[in-house]
């Protein structure tokens, strides 16, 4: 009994590091051009929660400065045995980046339309005959990570990385999104100039189920522009429960979706113009800055990856080494209970991690 409860009092202590290493990432995001890097980085990470995403790069970076690491950046990070998978071997001396990991449980019911009706099984426990199991998270755990250059062995073979040419669209880029768009049962439209759709560069306009981008500017501009509202479409529309409602932080998180798609295909996004998020956070009354600044960042990293995986297109890799075959995480149930109170974290900033994993 004391053996376990030193092992849970450990694991809170690294828990509570990271969270504070994870809030002082997120503090550090002190302008629109930090924003901005900070997505660039979640986009060749986007395997990753943005949260984890902001860690792994904060402790790579201390690593880099201590003279551990060759880069400023990581190239590929997995776990000790998946590097092993892959015939590498984390170097002697080089330590590991911690991480936020999932702690997943089993839960059982007979009328799984009925939320109240889910029950926790136990470690060895069978469902009883007719019963429905599903598999949620109920807290994280911590976990390490290392990056390519502290490990040795087999070489990792290298995709080509897309580049595009100023001014010019990706391949296939523009069809692919406006197949989305029309998934979702918008029309793409085309107008002449900015002055048909009130001086902007595209219009979103839920009630007529219409996407209108000018046609007056570069390929990567409409491009971008098509991202950008396809965003609005997914993430703000009047249906939309998980909306913040906030017009300044909807119009960050479509721009800031627009940039992780733009970084995703080589695209140079150094004139994105992306409000900094925390500007906007500040007026959210019944959140904490950092939660909403974090918040969003998950947002847009779900909803930009779910793009990504949707269009057949030549994209910069997810973070993962060529060859690994990550498992796939654990189905959630729709309208399950929340977690027994002994295996809850009570801080609301645990919660919030726990959530964007």
């Amino acid at each position: 009994m004391a053996t376990t409860e030193a092992a849970r009092a450990a694991r809170d202590a690294k828990l509570d590091e990271l969270h504070e290493r994870l809030t002082q990432a997120v503090e550090r995001l002190v302008s629109g051009d930090d924003w901005r890097r900070a997505l660039e980085f979640a986009a060749r990470f986007r395997s990753r929660s943005f949260g984890n995403t902001l860690l792994i790069f904060a402790q790579h970076l201390d690593a880099y400065e201590a003279g551990r690491v060759p880069d400023p950046e990581p190239s590929y990070v997995a776990g000790y045995k998946q590097w092993q998978s892959l015939g590498r071997q984390v170097s002697k001396g080089q330590p590991g980046y911690m991480i936020f990991a999932p702690v997943t449980g089993r839960f059982a019911s007979s009328t799984p339309q009925d939320a109240q009706s889910w029950r926790r099984l136990g470690r060895f426990e069978k469902p009883k005959p007719g019963e429905v199991v599903r598999s949620r998270m109920v807290g994280t755990k911590p976990t390490y990570v290392w990056d390519l250059s502290q490990t040795t062995g087999d070489p990792i073979p290298q995709r080509p990385t897309p580049r595009v040419l100023e001014g010019k669209a990706p391949a296939g880029l523009w069809e692919g999104l406006a197949t989305l768009v029309a998934a979702e049962g918008y029309r793409v439209l085309r107008v002449e100039s900015e002055g048909a759709i009130g001086g902007a560069n595209g219009v979103t306009d839920f009630s007529a189920r219409t996407v209108a981008v000018r046609s007056n500017m570069d390929e990567a501009a409409q491009v971008k522009t098509l991202a950008h509202e396809l965003a609005h479409v997914k993430l703000h529309g009047p249906d939309n429960p998980d909306a913040f409602g906030h017009r300044g932080i909807g119009e960050v998180e479509a721009e800031s979706v627009a940039l992780m798609i733009g970084a995703a295909h080589g695209m140079d996004t150094s004139a994105y113009s992306v409000s900094y998020v925390s500007g906007w956070a500040q007026t959210v009354t019944d959140k904490d800055a950092a939660q909403v600044v974090q918040a969003t960042g998950e947002r847009v990293r779900k909803a930009a990856s779910a793009i990504l995986d949707a269009i057949d297109t030549e994209q910069i890799d997810g973070g993962d080494p060529p060859g690994l075959t990550r498992q796939t995480p654990p189905a959630l149930p729709t309208r399950t209970p929340p977690a027994p109170p002994h295996l809850q974290r009570t801080s609301p900033e645990v919660d919030a991690v726990v959530r964007s994993l």
